[in-house]
């Protein structure tokens, strides 16, 4: 049997420069889609999933992804002096037990490969899943739920992937689709960003993984890649002569909250989904007479 997923990593040290000036001084990752961070949507998909420790890899200027996982006592007293119970509740169940949460630095901006790599001794001899949460996932179950589900059929790698047309998949890190369903198929190859003519599909990783401990030797023997930096893609094509890789091809929506776009549609989707915020929204939106401008 497959060692049961237990820890997730969050590489969370990036200096978010698509978003300057905003994220100056406020880490990319805690930009609000409506009122919740987006770490913390990434960290509600990991615990729906069942994991119970939660890594962080972070960077200059991101203990306030620190602070905002721990309580705050101050506050909760004065919402529980005011009788805001309800805004107490929603502060306690988004907070992770005591004693699971880890954080380690990232000292240097090598690239994703080597923040996977910084989590090595918190993780250690155990399989683990990877989000990345610059990515938001609408999906029920969430996406991650969905790989567990695959896992547990599978054991070894699996991957996250997502549909694109054709004409975009010079844009991302695509793969090669074997025997299977979309709820768990082999995935024969990956290849990062390759011209639409030498594309194997129109499948590309989107940001979740589960990946087996062998991952963090291949990292740390791994040489620089594309933009100078240690990629995961890489180790993860030398891994797949050793391993074996499954692709969930997931149901749901994906948000590139990476990008001004991508954040912009989470939120207005995300805010016509409650039921608290979606009338007066609506209403607003009516006002500015929109379709003029569209």
């Amino acid at each position: 049997m497959s060692k049961r997923v237990r820890t997730a990593v969050f590489p969370v040290a990036g200096l978010g420069t698509r978003f300057l000036p905003a994220t100056k001084a406020m880490p990319k990752e805690m930009l609000t889609v409506v009122d919740r961070p987006l770490i913390q949507y990434a960290v509600d998909e990991a615990r729906e999933a069942g994991i119970e420790h939660f890594v962080f890899v972070t960077g200059r200027n991101k203990g306030v992804i620190e602070d905002h996982f721990d309580r705050q006592f101050e506050l909760e007293t004065t919402l529980e002096v005011r009788g805001k119970s309800q805004a107490l509740h929603e502060l306690q169940k988004d907070l992770p037990s005591a004693g699971r949460t880890s954080f380690t630095r990232q000292q240097e901006p090598l690239g994703l490969g080597h923040a996977v790599w910084c989590a090595r001794d918190i993780v250690g001899d155990n399989p683990f899943a990877l989000l990345l949460p610059d990515m938001l996932f609408k999906g029920e179950p969430g996406v991650l739920k969905q790989m567990m589900d695959a896992y547990e059929e599978t054991g070894g790698n699996v991957i996250a992937v997502e549909e694109v047309p054709h004409d975009e998949v010079s844009s991302y890190g695509v793969i090669g689709r074997g025997d299977g369903p979309d709820t768990g198929f082999k995935l024969t190859e990956m290849v990062e960003k390759p011209k639409k003519e030498d594309a194997p599909s129109n499948l590309i990783i989107s940001g979740r993984y589960i990946l087996q401990p062998e991952i963090f030797s291949l990292l740390a023997e791994q040489t620089k890649g594309a933009g100078g930096e240690i990629q995961l893609t890489d180790a993860m094509q030398n891994l797949m002569h050793q391993q074996s890789f499954t692709g969930v091809k997931y149901v749901g929506k994906s948000f590139d909250c990476g990008s001004k776009i991508g954040f912009l549609t989470a939120n207005v989707v995300y805010a016509l989904e409650r039921d608290d915020i979606r009338p007066g929204f609506i209403k607003e939106l009516r006002k500015l007479d929109l379709e003029e401008q569209l």
